[in-house]
């Protein structure tokens, strides 16, 4: 049994982030302004997308509610049940959901909660001063893209109970029982013609969340049960995102203990929590009232601007950093970096629906004050430990110019270069970027077929000799000198590193095409890497595609049928009787005609293609590291934890 914290010791902690709430938790503190009908028509606007990504967001805004209910102090307990029916259900020990009559709607307040858009607590009196997710608002979002929702409230030594179907209720809010536990429990069913591609919950990804979600908050416990495969977790951390820190850096090698803050300023709880490696990265998490704000913007303004300013004033005084030397700059002191900061605020305002954009001027000025003011007394009581990041950043700051001196010497070799397109590139005769598409192929397997048959308007085709430069350990002078990858930017015209530009991208499908064997698998893992680490933006406007020919051909008679999978094949060989050697098996690309690949892997009326997008930033990360890193023992581990899940592999 996981130990709560004293109910005084958590009163104090929690009366740093909410201010006091005066008013009663009365019904009619739920203001209502509008229907659910919007959410039908346009589900994409209330919830980001209707694919996997937008399925699970209904389980965060239910989350989100139970969570806003542990920054107020009122809960220390959340459990996420995945239910064998399809159904995903989210519990807590806080304050109920009223349940009694709503003046405005002429039915109960929980009812007019989950049926009514807008209408939640944060709206009228009495709500959370620091919210994300809001009693009535993500709920009713969810009941609007269900076909099945439960709702069950606990208080006064009552149970109450309502359901509804395809958000209408099935009858009014009756008790049904005795209880002596307060608290709120929402089941739903999401509804599969809104979620056409899945309405399964994936308990990974829900995990990764409930951690992330357990860093922020501490002291709350948070519970996943998978009933479908009988998996559960617990999470529970006092350190909250010290404990964050921790866990992203498990596998990395550490410089010096980790800074730790957390203070209010001018309203605005800040805790941020940072530590310094020897890999030669950045990795800076940010959250606004417990949610990840991933182009960052006001408060990472204030914490990057802060903590250049500290550095370089340290580094002054000391006398380490001397009057002619230049200030380190703020991609130099974010080097070598795994940061975590978290803001909490009331009424944030952020840019658009998906909320990825802090726009609030105050939290910059918040951050700043505290990042500068308890970074320097940091840095004063840890004399060693500061010495090591000044090292580090003036390390980092030597490598930015040695690539920067590398890149405008290479520039001005490519200056008469850049004028005209590589020689090997095949170029499409369309100069919209919108419809127009570069096939990345192997030189010897699949360039020549490739060029041959293609739709010359709008397909391009770039072969490369052999494989790159692997990017995830090279410098970047040495990435500038790569021949391979020189004629990849050139064909691209974006350049790469910090002059980058993503608006003057040629191609805005880029199609990586490469064998099914085991040398065309690790070309496809350089060049995922080199546009994970150099082209990023690529991947995340969702320019980055791989091809996906089939592995067979079988035929009977004057039949044929091309085949992606081992089930296919067998299927397909069961239904019509086929032979084992009339089969053809395609390991290199350079097996099929002109005419073939064209019909099975470019044709666009017929190719099948894998669309390469970021769902975990942090998971891709450390994947890469594994992978691409000279370290061999965790590549080891990490080939031998799944070689049971591949198949086709021709060594």
């Amino acid at each position: 049994m996981i130990p709560s914290p004293p109910k005084e010791r958590a009163r104090v902690r929690f009366n740093i982030m909410v201010k006091k709430i005066e008013e009663e938790y009365w019904a009619d503190s739920i203001q209502v302004l509008e229907g659910l009908e919007p959410v039908r028509k346009r589900p994409w606007m209330y919830i980001g997308s209707t694919d996997v990504r937008g399925l699970h967001h209904l389980v965060w805004e239910i989350v989100d509610n139970s969570i806003d209910e542990a920054i107020a102090g009122h809960c220390d307990k959340i459990v996420v049940k995945l239910h064998e029916d399809g159904a995903c259900s989210v519990s807590d020990n806080g304050r109920w959901i009223p349940t009694w009559m709503h003046s405005k709607t002429g039915v109960s307040a929980l009812e007019t909660t989950l049926t009514v858009l807008h209408a939640g607590w944060k709206f009228g009196w009495g709500g959370y001063k620091v919210s994300w997710g809001l009693h009535g608002v993500g709920s009713s979002v969810v009941n609007a893209l269900s076909t099945f929702m439960e709702a069950t409230v606990e208080r006064e030594w009552k149970v109450f109970y309502q359901s509804y179907k395809e958000w209408v209720p099935n009858e009014n809010v009756k008790e049904i029982w005795k209880s002596k536990k307060t608290g709120t429990t929402i089941k739903f069913y999401p509804d599969a013609t809104i979620f056409k591609e899945t309405i399964n919950f994936d308990y990974k990804i829900i995990l990764k969340r409930l951690r992330q979600q357990a860093y922020l908050t501490k002291w709350i416990q948070l519970d996943i049960f998978d009933e479908r495969s009988n998996e559960n977790y617990r999470f529970y951390f006092e350190w909250g995102i010290k404990s964050y820190v921790q866990f992203l850096n498990k596998k990395e090698d550490t410089l010096w203990d980790i800074f730790y803050v957390e203070k209010e300023k001018n309203n605005i709880l800040v805790e941020t929590s940072i530590q310094y490696n020897r890999e030669f990265s950045t990795n800076i998490i940010a959250f606004v009232n417990n949610v990840h704000t991933p182009e960052w913007w006001t408060h990472m303004t204030g914490f990057r601007t802060a903590l250049t300013r500290t550095i370089n004033k340290y580094a002054r005084e000391k006398g380490i950093l001397k009057e002619k030397d230049q200030n380190l700059t703020n991609d130099d002191v974010v080097e070598w970096i795994t940061c975590v900061i978290s803001i909490k605020l009331e009424d944030p305002q952020f840019e658009g629906q998906t909320k990825s954009k802090l726009w609030s001027s105050e939290a910059r000025w918040a951050v700043d004050g505290v990042v500068s003011e308890k970074l320097m007394e940091f840095l004063e009581e840890s004399p060693s430990s500061a010495r090591k990041i000044i090292e580090k950043t003036f390390l980092a700051a030597k490598a930015r110019l040695a690539a920067r001196a590398a890149r405008d010497t290479v520039v001005r070799k490519w200056v008469l270069e850049w004028l005209t397109l590589p020689g090997k590139l095949a170029d499409c005769s369309s100069r919209d970027p919108k419809v127009s598409e570069l096939y990345i192929v192997e030189w010897d397997s699949a360039g020549g077929s490739a060029k041959q048959w293609r739709d010359r308007e709008h397909q391009a085709i770039l072969p490369l000799k052999g494989k790159i430069l692997n990017t995830e350990q090279a410098r970047i002078d040495r990435i500038y000198w790569n021949e391979e990858i020189k004629n990849l930017i050139i064909a691209l015209w974006t350049s790469i590193w910090e002059s980058f530009d993503i608006s003057k991208l040629r191609y805005h499908r880029i199609v990586i095409m490469t064998d099914a064997d085991v040398d065309g698998a690790h070309i496809k893992t350089l060049l995922l890497t080199l546009f994970f680490r150099y082209f990023k933006d690529i991947i995340e406007w969702g320019y980055l595609y791989i091809a996906n020919p089939p592995l067979y051909k079988l035929t009977k008679w004057k039949k044929s049928w091309y085949v992606y999978s081992e089930e296919e094949k067998i299927k397909i060989m069961w239904e019509h009787e086929i032979t084992w050697e009339n089969i053809q098996r395609y390991k290199w690309l350079g097996e099929m005609n002109p005419e073939q690949l064209w019909e099975t892997t470019m044709d666009p009326a017929e190719r099948k293609m894998f669309h390469v997008k970021i769902e975990d930033a942090e998971r891709a990360d450390n994947v890469f590291k594994t992978l691409m890193w000279p370290d061999v023992a965790p590549r080891r581990r990490f080939i031998q934890s799944r070689a049971k899940d591949v198949q086709n592999l021709d060594v």
